[in-house]
């Protein structure tokens, strides 16, 4: 192993920062492709693993882009080895080009992968150059303030921790010569084709030759739009209390009174914050005022449904607006054997979790029974003791596609709409809630 520069203001600042956000007995996942950045911090976090107490894992995304990728796989094997850190090499196959670019495919295939990891955070080796060229390539494409907004150090939902964003790459770079690390290099890096590396190698280099620390004043900027981009998510949540709808019911649907009731500019804002709880990659500024055009002045009977990235489409039904995500349309049919996240062939996923008074009644479950299956059309569902049984199409947008949980042979719960009768948990009875997340 190669010994620790414990002189680098970056041991003792990784260590404080680590200090800070993870408990001893965690998991942490390196994202690690083999290049300077994360050797450096594979270096750092093998080193202060035994003093924070914490669990180190890699995982190595093979895309299979580059002729050196059977290399750069063998490269990071041997570095984990070296330093006896567990590796999982993930290959992955990067869908053909649909107009966003082989770089944003690769990079979702990447993250798609991480996210499938067991894991209490995944590691990032972003850093500060990679912030300034993040904000640069925004501001250059007319991003809004979400897009113009830093990377976080912590990102609690998506489980992320990017610990070096406040170190430059040269800093990197003069810690890794200091411990005499290895290192590859991606020579698709090289390319000036790709807008971030003709950014990184033409454009920041000239821009510093007139003013001497920009990148470290791009970055302070990303930091600034966070702030605001966070204060425009709270006015967006005020904005949708009127529906008083949970975070969990608003990501199933927005209705449309939450929209007409406020300016054009906050309508706007809110539409935005709600595809961002779906997870869907944002529409420009001019598509984002069509869509908004189109779901609140199209006539009532008219049906809306609006195409997104990833074949995603925004519907209106019944005053409120809807995302069916159709990914994998094919019907499915998964047993739950009690785990608390079931992942479905759509590439959304299932939550359970037990609540008192909440849900399906625990004691009234067969685990061996509980199956999750795709919606096929004519199901009925009663959820209201009180209410007649009804067609889903009633309850639901005409088409959604969304999983079922049934019991034997009885549907039991629909995600966002409730329980059926008769098996919902009392107030003093643990509960089992299912809550769906798309994508």
């Amino acid at each position: 192993m190669a010994a620790t520069n414990r002189s680098s203001p970056l041991v003792a600042g990784l260590a404080a920062r680590l200090s800070e956000l993870i408990r001893p007995g965690q998991r942490l996942l390196l994202a690690y492709s083999g290049g300077l950045d994360s050797c450096v911090l594979l270096h750092l976090l093998a080193n202060l693993r035994g003093e924070l107490g914490f669990d180190l894992h890699a995982l190595h995304v093979h895309h299979g882009l580059s002729p050196n990728a059977d290399d750069w796989a063998r490269f990071c094997e041997e570095a984990c080895a070296a330093l006896d850190v567990p590796l999982r090499v993930a290959h992955v196959r990067v869908a053909a080009d649909k107009g966003n670019g082989v770089e944003a495919a690769a990079r979702r295939a990447r993250y798609q992968a991480l996210s499938e990891t067991e894991a209490d955070f995944i590691v990032l080796a972003h850093h500060q150059d990679d912030q300034a060229e993040t904000l640069l390539l925004q501001l250059l494409r007319g991003a809004g303030v979400k897009g113009l907004a830093a990377m976080a150090v912590l990102d609690r939902e998506r489980r992320l921790l990017r610990p070096l964003l406040d170190y430059s790459r040269s800093e990197l770079q003069q810690y890794a010569v200091a411990c005499n690390l290895d290192w590859i290099e991606d020579e698709s890096n090289q390319d000036l084709r790709y807008d971030r590396n003709y950014l990184r190698h033409e454009l920041l280099p000239l821009i510093e030759t007139r003013f001497t620390g920009a990148k470290k004043v791009l970055a302070r900027t990303a930091g600034h739009m966070a702030e605001s981009a966070m204060l425009l998510d709270e006015l967006a949540q005020i904005d949708a209390a009127c529906s008083a709808l949970s975070i969990r019911e608003l990501r199933q649907r927005l209705p449309l009174g939450c929209l007409r009731r406020i300016s054009q500019a906050r309508a706007r804002n809110l539409l935005r914050w709600w595809l961002s709880l779906q997870r869907l990659e944002m529409p420009s500024a001019a598509r984002l005022a069509d869509m908004l055009t189109q779901l609140l002045s199209a006539r009532e009977d008219a049906v809306i449904s609006i195409k997104l990235a990833n074949e995603a489409h925004i519907k209106r039904y019944r005053d409120s607006v809807y995302v069916d995500s159709h990914g994998d349309n094919q019907p499915f049919s998964l047993l739950w054997s009690g785990q608390p996240v079931l992942a479905l062939p759509d590439g959304s996923r299932l939550h359970f979790e037990k609540s008192l008074g909440a849900g399906i009644a625990c004691e009234r479950l067969n685990v061996d029974k509980l199956r999750v299956v795709s919606r096929e059309g004519g199901e009925r569902f009663k959820p209201h003791p009180q209410r007649p049984t009804r067609t889903l199409k009633h309850l639901l947008q005409e088409g959604q596609r969304l999983p079922l949980v049934y019991l034997d042979d009885e549907l039991a719960a629909v995600p966002g709409i409730g329980v059926a009768a008769g098996l919902h948990a009392e107030p003093q009875e643990m509960g089992l809630v299912v809550t769906w997340c798309r994508g």
